[in-house]
């Protein structure tokens, strides 16, 4: 139950700035979840991506969803170990995870090239994925603030050129990711081109 309490105080003092000085992220971004506070496992990536990146490629993971900071963090553990102990990646292969906690988790971060898209387009693209599975149902409204204000973030810090174009995962590989109902959204987004 205290640790319950411990992520539970940690998003709170995250979703007002409070608790630690501001970080280079935090500065432009709304708080984005640290790889060490997710407790993530050593990244074995070193291949850097080329910034800044003119596209974005928007996935889900097509798992289970996630909305409270605790389920959050869980998850994308689970994410990385699928991707890194079964798939054989580096890393969890995405950039950005979207949590419907409306959290950012980091995966490799802005400047590591990511697995997410083949390999077209993760050396031109940032990949953020959503927690779950969006076929039939969108995400939380705070999933959605988060992913924008991650993009905008990324143009505020150079790792995004301002005329960044996003793409759906289905928009560049063979899938039904991000699913349906995410796509959907996605598709009216003012940087969507098909």
């Amino acid at each position: 139950m205290s640790r319950l309490c411990a992520l539970l105080a940690w998003a709170l003092l995250a979703l007002q700035g409070l608790g630690k000085e501001a970080t280079e992220d935090e500065a432009c971004c709304g708080p984005i979840v640290p790889r060490r506070e997710w407790r993530a496992l050593a990244s074995e990536c070193a291949q850097e991506l080329k910034l800044p990146a003119r596209y974005v490629v928007v996935s889900h993971t097509a798992g289970s969803h996630c909305d409270t900071p605790a389920l959050c963090l869980q998850q994308a553990q689970n994410v990385q170990h699928y991707h890194a102990r079964t798939l054989g990646f580096c890393d969890v292969g995405y950039n950005f995870l979207i949590g419907e906690d409306g959290l950012v988790y980091e995966g490799r971060g802005w400047k590591i090239k990511g697995d997410h898209s083949g390999p077209t387009w993760n050396p031109r693209a940032i990949g953020i994925t959503f927690m779950g599975n969006f076929m039939e149902r969108s995400p939380h409204p705070r999933a959605i603030r988060a992913a924008k204000s991650l993009l905008a973030c990324g143009v505020a810090r150079g790792a995004l050129i301002p005329n960044y174009e996003v793409k759906g995962h289905r928009d560049v590989q063979q899938t039904l990711s991000p699913g349906d109902r995410l796509y959907d959204i996605i598709q009216e987004w003012p940087h969507y081109r098909e």
